[in-house]
């Protein structure tokens, strides 16, 4: 089960939800999950990729969306912002290193 993680930009403070763990979510919903997280192009790939496998790609891909959406969060410059404790989860869960 997926775990939240408050992320935040350091320059210009936008807080968003970040999560790590299987991901429930894409499993029932899909390539709705990118689109509302605000990431239309990894929707629209998603989106093609599912309807190609039939449906076999959704229930690949909810084992992995949840690190690669913090990955790429944190590659634009997002960083954790939460209790030190869930932030070590995070951290061990991600495979990212402590600064």
């Amino acid at each position: 089960m997926a775990t939240k993680v408050i992320i935040q930009h350091p320059v210009n403070g936008l807080t968003r939800n970040g999560y790590f763990g299987y991901s429930w979510t894409y499993l029932f919903f899909g390539w709705l999950v990118p689109l509302f997280r605000g990431e239309l192009g990894v929707a629209a790939l998603h989106m093609l990729f599912t309807l190609f496998t039939f449906g076999l790609w959704q229930l690949i891909v909810s084992f992995l969306y949840n690190k690669q959406y913090m990955t790429r969060m944190l590659e634009k410059g997002y960083v954790l912002k939460d209790s030190e404790q869930v932030m070590a989860e995070a951290r061990a869960s991600l495979n990212i290193a402590q600064v």
